[in-house]
C-alpha cells in the first residue's frame, strides 16, 4: 500500500509518501513541504498548495490519503489557516476517489511512538527509526506527514477492513 500522508499548515504542509503494509517493514519514496508566504493573500497561499498536492498525486499515485485532523488550538487564526488546507487535500483526494482517513495528532503519535503524548523530538525520531533514515526529515512538518503515512499503514488498512466487514454484515462501520 502506498500512502499519502498531509500534515496541513499555510506556511508549511509537509507531504509525505510511504510504501508498506503490516509486518513489513516500511519505505520511504518521498518527503518533502509546500511553502507558502505569510505576505500573500490567502487565495494564492491555498492554491499554491493545492497545486503541490496535486503534483504529488500525480506523480506518486498513492492508494490512499490520510490527513491529519484538524482540532482547536489556542489560536484561532491557526486553526484556520490549518482547516482551509486540510479542505483542500480533502478535495484533491476526493478528484481522484481516493481513500481518506483522518488521523487525530495523538493518534498518530502513539502508532509511531507508543505514547499519545510524544512530542515532535519523539516522533522524528521514531519515523527515522521507522523508515531506517540517516537523520530525521526536516522540517517537522515533513516527519509528521511521514508520520501520518505510518499511523495509516498500521491502523487505516486494519480500520477499512473492519468497516467493509460491518457494512457487509449490514451494520454501518462506525
Amino acid at each position: 500500500m502506498r500512502v499519502l500522508g498531509i500534515d496541513p499548515g499555510l506556511t508549511r504542509c509537509g507531504l509525505g509518501i510511504v510504501d508498506g503494509t503490516v509486518g513489513r517493514p516500511l519505505h520511504l519514496v518521498e518527503v518533502g513541504v509546500v511553502r507558502t508566504a505569510a505576505d500573500l493573500p490567502i487565495q494564492e497561499r491555498l492554491r499554491r498548495i493545492e497545486v503541490g498536492i496535486e503534483h504529488w498525486l500525480d506523480v506518486h499515485r498513492p492508494d490512499a490519503v490520510a490527513v491529519e485532523r484538524v482540532f482547536a488550538r489556542s489560536d484561532s487564526s491557526t486553526v484556520m489557516g490549518t482547516a482551509q488546507a486540510s479542505g483542500i487535500a480533502l478535495v484533491a483526494a476526493a478528484r481522484r476517489e481516493l481513500p481518506v482517513a483522518l488521523h487525530t495528532p495523538s493518534e498518530v503519535k502513539a502508532a509511531v511512538s507508543g505514547s499519545g503524548r510524544a512530542d515532535k523530538a519523539q516522533v522524528g525520531a521514531m519515523v527515522t527509526r521507522l523508515l531506517r533514515l540517516d537523520a530525521p526529515p526536516k522540517p517537522a512538518d515533513a516527519a509528521d506527514a511521514l508520520a501520518l503515512a505510518i499511523c495509516h499503514i498500521w491502523r487505516g488498512s486494519a480500520q477499512s477492513r473492519i468497516d467493509a466487514a460491518l457494512a457487509a454484515a449490514g451494520r454501518s462501520p462506525r
